[in-house]
C-alpha cells in the first residue's frame, strides 16, 4: 500500500464502483435499445434527465454523511426511467428521481439499508401524485424499417390516451396477439364496447418486448447477479395465481398464463425488481415464499385493483413483509431442529 504524504489526510472516495450494479445495467439495456426504437430519442432523453437529477440527489445526500456515491444509483434511476410511459414530462420523470433516490434509498442511510426498492417507491409515488401522466401517456410503437430510430417524439402523439394491452384486456375484453407482446409489436386500434375505435398504447419505455427483458433477465441469471429463487418463485407465484383465478374461480377478465407472463411488465418485474438484493429477504427459503407471494398479488391487482398495472404496489407489499416472513420461517425452523434433537435423544 503506498504511503499517505506526511501531515496529509486521504480524501474519502466520491465514487463507488459496484461490479454486479454494472451488470444490471448492461442487462438493461436490450430494454432501453428497444425503448429507443419502439418510440424514438425522446425516451433517452427521460433517461438521462432521471440519471442527472437521481445521482446528483445521491450525491448531495451521500457526501453530507461522507459516503460516495455508488452505481447502485445509476440502476435505480435506469429501473426507474425504464418503467415510465414514452410521454412522460420531463419534469415529472425528475421529481420521481428525487423520490426514489432521497426517500426510497438515503433516508435509510443509503446502499444496502433501503427497505423498499427506490425505483419502485419513485413510481409508486408518481402513480399516486400524477395518475394522468402515469396512466394515459401511452401511445402506438413505431414500426418498419429504422422504427423510431428517426424520430425524437414517440407516434401519434395525438393519442396519448391510448390504453396498454393489459388495461384494454380487463376493462374492453380485447386481447392483444401474443407474438406482439414477444416482440413489442403493439400499436394499432380496437373496437371498443360502443363501437368506436380505440387507440392500443404499447406500454412503458423499457418493458414492451418480452423477448428483449427476457434477454437481459437470463444474463443476469447466468451470471448469478440476480438470484434465481427470487425471479423463478415470482414467475410461478403469478402462473399459479392465473391458473386459479381463470379457471378454478372463473374469473375470464383475467388472463392466460402466458399472456400474464409477457405482458404488464412482469418479466420486467421479475427478473429487475424482486431481485434487488437489499429489499429482498437472505434467507433461502424465504425467499421462495416472497416471490410467490408478491406473484400471486401482482394477478390479483391486475384482476381487482383499480390500476390493471399492480406490479408496483405487488412489490412494495412483498418488501413490507419480507423481514416478517424471514423471521417466522427463521423460527420454525430453529422450533423443528430443536423438535428434532429431542426426539432423537434416547
Amino acid at each position: 500500500m503506498p504511503r499517505e504524504a506526511p501531515g496529509k489526510r486521504a480524501l474519502p472516495s466520491s465514487f463507488k464502483a459496484q461490479k454486479m450494479m454494472r451488470r444490471v445495467v448492461l442487462a438493461l439495456m436490450p430494454a432501453l435499445v428497444g425503448g429507443v426504437y419502439f418510440f424514438g430519442w425522446r425516451v433517452l432523453g427521460v433517461c438521462v434527465c432521471v440519471l442527472v437529477v437521481g445521482l446528483g440527489t445521491e450525491f448531495g445526500l451521500a457526501r453530507r454523511r461522507g459516503d460516495p456515491l455508488t452505481e447502485s444509483a445509476i440502476v435505480t434511476c435506469l429501473l426507474l426511467a425504464l418503467s415510465l410511459p414514452p410521454t412522460i414530462p420531463f419534469w415529472i420523470a425528475a421529481v420521481g428521481a428525487v423520490v426514489a433516490l432521497s426517500f426510497g434509498k438515503e433516508l435509510f442511510g443509503g446502499f444496502g439499508r433501503n427497505v423498499f426498492n427506490p425505483a419502485i417507491v419513485g413510481r409508486a409515488f408518481l402513480y399516486v401524485c400524477f395518475p394522468e401522466a402515469m396512466t394515459k401517456g401511452f401511445v402506438p410503437v413505431y414500426t418498419g424499417g429504422l422504427g423510431g430510430l428517426r424520430h425524437w417524439f414517440p407516434s401519434n402523439m395525438d393519442a396519448v390516451s391510448a390504453a396498454t394491452p393489459m388495461w384494454v384486456l380487463r376493462d374492453y375484453g380485447h386481447e392483444t396477439p401474443f407474438l406482439r407482446l414477444l416482440t413489442g409489436s403493439i400499436g394499432g386500434t380496437f373496437s371498443g364496447p360502443d363501437g368506436t375505435m380505440e387507440v392500443l398504447g404499447a406500454g412503458s419505455i423499457g418493458e414492451v418486448s418480452a423477448i428483449l427483458v427476457a434477454i437481459g433477465g437470463i444474463y443476469l441469471l447466468l451470471t448469478k447477479t440476480a438470484q434465481w429463487r427470487l425471479a423463478l418463485s415470482s414467475l410461478v407465484g403469478a402462473a399459479a395465481a392465473a391458473v386459479f383465478f381463470r379457471h378454478v374461480l372463473g374469473a375470464q377478465a383475467v388472463p392466460p398464463v402466458h399472456w400474464v407472463m409477457c405482458a404488464g411488465g412482469m418479466l420486467y418485474a421479475c427478473f429487475f425488481m424482486v431481485t434487488d438484493p437489499v429489499s429482498a429477504p437472505n434467507h433461502k427459503p424465504t425467499q421462495f415464499l416472497y416471490g410467490a407471494f408478491i406473484g400471486v398479488l401482482i394477478v390479483f391487482f391486475r384482476w381487482k385493483a383499480a390500476f390493471a398495472g399492480g406490479v408496483g404496489f405487488a412489490i412494495l407489499m412483498g418488501n413490507t413483509v419480507g423481514p416478517s416472513l424471514e423471521i417466522g420461517l427463521k423460527a420454525w425452523e430453529k422450533k423443528r431442529k430443536t423438535a428434532s434433537k429431542r426426539e432423537a435423544r434416547p
